[in-house]
């Protein structure tokens, strides 16, 4: 019998105005009113030789943490994947973010 491997989840979502691309094992509606949760947050392996500053920066932020919380009104997309990437932060220069029709929360203005 063979064993199920755990399901592999990519997960796109605003924070301070950049994109973070995320790959995790577990992605669910919070118990917290608004908020997706994101736990085992998978990183690639540490290579001795190249190490990425992006990922390294991910991993920083997130490597201790066991379960992390987005509001649903940054999440752009969660898709399912059959292998995991790298975790990066992608640069917006803002102009192709906008808020969610009703939302209570707002973008910053950059004036």
């Amino acid at each position: 019998m063979a064993a199920k491997s755990k399901s592999i989840f990519r997960i796109l979502f605003y924070n301070q105005n950049k994109v973070y691309e995320l790959y995790a094992h577990e992605v669910s509606q919070s118990s917290m009113m608004g908020f997706i949760q994101i736990g085992d947050i998978i990183f690639g392996e540490r290579s001795k030789l190249l190490v990425d500053p992006a990922e390294e920066k991910l991993k920083s932020e997130f490597g201790g943490v066991r379960h992390t919380y987005v509001p649903h009104h940054a999440v752009i997309r969660i898709d399912e994947v059959e292998k995991e990437g790298k975790n990066k932060i992608h640069d917006t220069d803002g102009s192709g973010i906008s808020a969610l029709p009703g939302s209570q929360f707002g973008l910053p203005r950059s004036d």
